[in-house]
């Protein structure tokens, strides 16, 4: 399999790249010579240094059609797409549940515990917003040959292991894993290379500080899809750089 192992002169646009894996992405890509355009929900956020910092929330179509009519209007170009921003992870915070459901899971227990506001919350933010991302960069990709969209997707969003909990996180998962299929089903003839990643897990904010892998592992496979050259691998689920089943 052949990598590019300098990306100078290619643009990237990473959604969530504000802090995590994201963040972290976008450093790599940044060190590899990319023109990094990091997206975060607010002026305040910051951006790894290198970066040029978008603001973007990808619930948000305005948001979505104003970066891809900057971007354009920059640098007339897009080749890397990673769709890397993500709420709702079975330690997030941010919309729990006021208690633990039927099976004592928290947060969100089963769907029966679910609350619609983080069933609302994860489904627009990890799947129609890359959905949206990408309805209004695809053209912009496609306009090279081997233009690549990275999806970071989840373990827990793989058909084979749809239990334990999170169902608004694993079912949003899974359906960025059907549009990394689509898309490469719709558009590689047309040189795209569509792919998603489980990345291993990170020492990020929604994952605590105790996981034993790093936010540079973490990182690692998704930056690794991004070095695809032409013709590469696509339409795929890829873990430590190896396939994994859907």
């Amino acid at each position: 399999m052949e990598l590019y192992d300098d990306l100078g002169g290619q643009v990237a646009l990473v959604t969530g790249a504000e802090s995590g894996i994201g963040a972290q992405i976008a450093r790599n890509l940044d060190g590899l010579g990319a023109t990094v355009y990091a997206s975060a929900r607010s002026m305040d956020a910051e951006v790894p240094d290198g970066c040029e910092k978008v603001l973007l929330d990808v619930t948000q179509e305005g948001d979505i059609e104003a970066i891809a009519d900057g971007v354009f209007a920059e640098v007339g170009r897009l080749d890397i797409l990673v769709n890397s921003a993500a709420v709702g992870g079975p330690r997030d915070d941010t919309v729990r549940s006021a208690g633990s459901g039927p099976s004592g899971r928290t947060p969100g227990g089963d769907i029966v515990a679910e609350p619609v506001r983080r069933i609302d919350r994860t489904l627009a933010t990890n799947l129609r917003g890359p959905m949206l991302v990408c309805k209004h960069l695809v053209p912009l990709l496609v306009q090279r040959d081997g233009g690549r969209v990275v999806n970071v997707s989840s373990e827990m969003g793989r058909l084979s292991g749809m239990d334990d909990g999170s169902p608004a996180y694993r079912v949003s998962k899974a359906g960025l894993n059907g549009l990394t299929a689509y898309l490469h089903g719709e558009y590689n003839d047309q040189g795209l290379l569509a792919n998603a990643a489980c990345p291993e897990p990170g020492r990020t904010s929604s994952n605590g500080e105790n996981t034993a892998r790093s936010i540079e592992t973490a990182a690692a496979t998704p930056t690794w899809l991004c070095r695809f050259t032409p013709g590469g691998p696509s339409g795929a689920l890829w873990r430590e750089n190896e396939r994994v089943d859907w």
